[in-house]
């Protein structure tokens, strides 16, 4: 795997784009399935809602057969281990990154960043100048999508095309896509977003409640979890792994995971 790790955020202004869940999903998704070596720093401060899943997840897999019997054969029979998830601020996230990276026995392809979702809390900018990419959710809101844009556009300007920090890539993606939604509209907005030297992926998720659901002792299917995969039924029609393997080829990542 690659010999430097690659330091990535989801990241928007705009609250209630799933940049949380698409964090999660994504670093579960290249640990467990792709065989990836991730590491999650959560900046969100104070709620830090990724450290608050994994200490749910965790409570349930001691309270529940189902959950323990599937940690036992992915964790001790498959020799996985969990990825590290570490609270963090905006203003500490790269020094407690390269603290996590020096005392991890191997070297990680990823740290996945979670930062707060608004441009004025303190280090936010600094901490995304040293991203190597970010990804950023879209809607096609009108008002959402002016914001991001705004954004995204802040960032390229200011960052990326003077070179100040070490961001390689700047993405953004349609999240929350209504199926209902006619095709031409999303040309239309790629088209002004075009104009704007912004790049979007080819791979957007829809609109699905199942993004929203944690692991819950009410079920024993998983979609978005810390500690494991999401089941493969869930994830038909999700684009979650087509998203992750759309973001790998991004990063560059060579394919040394498990399929």
């Amino acid at each position: 795997m690659n010999e430097k790790t690659l330091f990535v955020a989801f990241s928007t202004q705009k609250g209630g784009m799933g940049k949380t869940a698409v964090t999660v999903l994504t670093a579960s998704y290249l640990h467990y399935v792709k065989g990836y070596r991730v590491a999650v720093l959560d900046c969100d401060f104070p709620q830090h809602s990724i450290v608050s899943e994994r200490r749910r997840d965790e409570k349930l897999i001691t309270g529940n057969a189902h959950f323990k019997r599937m940690a036992f054969e992915l964790f001790r029979e498959g020799g996985v281990k969990a990825y590290r998830v570490k609270g963090s601020t905006p203003e500490t996230a790269i020094e407690d990154a390269e603290a996590l990276i020096a005392a991890s026995d191997k070297p990680f392809d990823v740290v996945f960043f979670d930062l707060p979702g608004t441009l004025n809390s303190r280090g936010v900018v600094q901490t995304l100048a040293t991203m190597d990419y970010i990804f950023i959710p879209v809607s096609a809101d009108r008002l959402v999508l002016e914001s991001t844009l705004q954004y995204a556009t802040m960032l390229h300007e200011n960052i990326v095309s003077v070179g100040k920090g070490r961001i390689r890539g700047l993405h953004l993606f349609w999240n929350m896509v209504d199926g209902r939604e006619k095709s031409p509209l999303y040309e239309a907005y790629e088209g002004a977003i075009e104009e704007l030297n912004l790049q979007v992926m080819k791979t957007s998720l829809p609109n699905s409640i199942r993004f929203r659901k944690e692991m819950s002792e009410e079920r024993n299917s998983i979609f978005r979890s810390t500690l494991f995969p999401a089941d493969r039924a869930l994830l038909k029609g999700s684009n979650v792994d087509e998203l992750a393997n759309e973001i790998c080829e991004i990063l560059k990542l060579t394919p040394d995971g498990k399929e």
